[in-house]
């Protein structure tokens, strides 16, 4: 019988479906590690600020348990851009995730596809026992899934390639590639962006050079193509961040880029030969640990070339933005919910300089202050907006149940802090231009009875910040005990304006409805600002359903009658 031909169309959907496999088996293992120890692991990240082998170690640590640089460079931005890492010490973080790829590379070369069906079924039999529950067991399940996934794709992707091995069309396309480093370089460049995987790249290379259908100098300048494109994914991701979290990806792609371009004649120099597996993932060791013996000496020095590239910007150029809701923190539920807490007390401080700031054009009518005001209400739109998206990025279906409650408690309370400085732009704004243009004039004791309801609504709003960073019960209760006695305040002052104004010892009609507006729209302040305690009360069964008395006149309300 003779050889049955194989479709070339085939053989193409094994191989990307192959490569496929790998891509998502690496994401299980980065998110399953994520979920795990997301928090840890950006400690390990902060480590970096003690000197740069700590960093440099650090990011090693973190992209061997991520099985990706570029999740690490993403954290290594967003903790720099923070302000809690310097650009050098980020700088050499990035060395040693480098090297970590190139690690998990030699470690997944090995021929361990006996491997694969034992941690797919260990992990499988742990998420179904896990029940629902216990995040940490299944967020272990899927690591172990992963692993198993990218192995079982590492052995597909090797029967997938055996077919083409004696094919003149692709043995002819690879050699032209061999011949044409730089092109190799840019194709395997490109590949890596897309993939978003230096390490699947590699993989990749290594699983064709294992096949015969590449030398080692095609394998060499791909495995640099793969380095140099592995940069790529995280300068994109924080292009709209600021310079100080920018400075990170940007300087970790120059880096690569430096080393491809000393590299890249050297290898098209001096290594000839079939290529191997074996031999590529240790060219692409060799490559990274090279950059990281050049570079980790002269990060200080690079840092403050990335600083002067991308000074920091001026305080008051600095965009109304989001600085915390970091998205590489999506795939660990506790770490985003940090970065949204961080991103909605930023809010709070901004709301809270507004409502300081109000007292003085409600005083003096001064336009500047207006119009601050104004601008100040646009940037907490802009806030709110981003701390909602971000919340529905993350979604419900991965959250345990307290997770859950507290990703609901920060969604409300940056609602009800939007909602004050619309109170203060649109309300407040509005009576204190009113009041400016009419020349009108609080009496005496009106103008006490603002001074004291709006030092008590500010005291206030400091107190719900702390509450909801603390989620304190015992100040929970206070606060909303505040709301009952700023109701009492503002009743005693109106019920004491109206007994004046019989006497005819106000300042007029309008004065008179300007002065309760203003206290109306600080109660309503004080009401949404006491919003953050119910929740939390309510955890701790601390609330009644209604604060209505049960009156035995009065039948219950039954569905018809509604």
């Amino acid at each position: 019988m003779g050889r049955t031909a194989i479709s070339p169309t085939l053989v193409l959907v094994d191989v990307l479906g192959a490569v496929a496999l790998l891509l998502w088996g690496l994401r299980l293992v980065r998110t399953g590690v994520f979920r795990a120890a997301g928090a840890d692991l950006r400690r390990w990240v902060a480590l970096g600020t003690r000197n740069r082998l700590c960093a440099f170690a650090a990011g090693l640590a973190v992209t061997l348990a991520l099985q990706s640089s570029t999740a690490t460079a993403l954290m290594a931005a967003a903790t720099a851009g923070q302000g809690l890492m310097g650009t050098a010490a980020a700088l050499a973080v990035m060395l040693g995730a480098d090297v970590g790829t190139a690690l998990v590379a030699r470690l997944l070369a090995f021929d361990l596809h006996w491997l694969s069906p034992v941690l797919i079924l260990t992990g499988g039999a742990l998420f179904a026992g896990s029940g629902g529950g216990g995040r940490v067991r299944r967020a272990t399940a899927r690591t172990l899934v992963g692993l198993g996934l990218v192995l079982l794709a590492l052995r597909l992707l090797a029967e997938a390639t055996q077919p083409v091995r004696g094919s003149d069309l692709i043995q002819g396309l690879l050699a032209a590639l061999s011949g044409e480093p730089v092109l190799a370089v840019l194709v395997a460049a490109a590949v890596t962006v897309v993939v978003h995987s230096s390490l699947a790249t590699v993989l990749l290379t290594a699983s064709l050079a294992g096949g015969g259908l590449l030398d080692l100098p095609g394998a060499a300048a791909l495995v640099l193509g793969a380095n140099l494109g592995g940069a790529v994914p995280a300068v994109l991701a924080t292009a709209s961040d600021g310079p100080a979290a920018r400075r990170v990806p940007l300087g970790n792609l120059a880096m690569r880029a430096a080393g491809v371009a000393v590299a890249l004649p050297l290898v098209s120099g001096w290594l000839d030969g079939p290529g191997s597996a074996e031999a590529t993932v240790l060219l692409h060791a060799g490559f990274n640990a090279a950059l990281a013996l050049l570079f980790l000496p002269l990060v200080g020095s690079a840092g403050r070339l990335a600083e002067r590239a991308l000074p920091d910007a001026d305080a008051g150029e600095e965009g109304p933005g989001p600085r915390h809701l970091d998205e590489s923190a999506l795939e660990a539920p506790s770490v985003a919910l940090a970065c949204a807490v961080r991103e909605t007390l930023r809010l709070g401080d901004l709301v809270e300089d507004m409502l300081r700031r109000s007292l003085e054009a409600l005083r003096h009518g001064d336009e500047r202050t207006m119009a601050e005001l104004s601008r100040m209400d646009d940037a907490v739109d802009t806030l709110h907006t981003a701390i909602k998206l971000y919340l529905v990025k993350l979604g419900r279906e991965h959250l345990d149940e307290a997770d859950g409650r507290r990703a609901g408690e920060i969604l409300a309370f940056a609602i009800n802090l939007e909602h004050i400085g619309d109170v203060i732009d649109k309300n407040l704004r509005d009576l204190a231009a009113k009041k400016a243009r009419r020349g009108l004039r609080f009496a005496p004791e009106d103008l006490r009875a603002v001074e004291a309801l709006h030092a008590r609504t500010l005291a206030n709003l400091r107190t719900a910040l702390g509450i909801f960073l603390s989620e304190d019960r015992r100040m929970a209760r206070r606060l909303v005990g505040e709301k009952d006695a700023v109701r009492h305040l503002e009743r005693a002052a109106a019920e004491d304006h109206l007994e004046r104004m019989r006497a005819g010892r106000v300042e007029g009609i309008e004065a008179s409805a300007l002065f309760l507006d203003v206290m109306r729209d600080l109660k309503r302040i004080n009401a949404h600002a006491a919003a953050v305690a119910y929740p939390i009360l309510e955890t701790g069964g601390e609330l009644r359903g209604s604060r209505l008395k049960t009156h035995t006149g009065f039948a219950p309300l039954r569905k018809r009658d509604a």
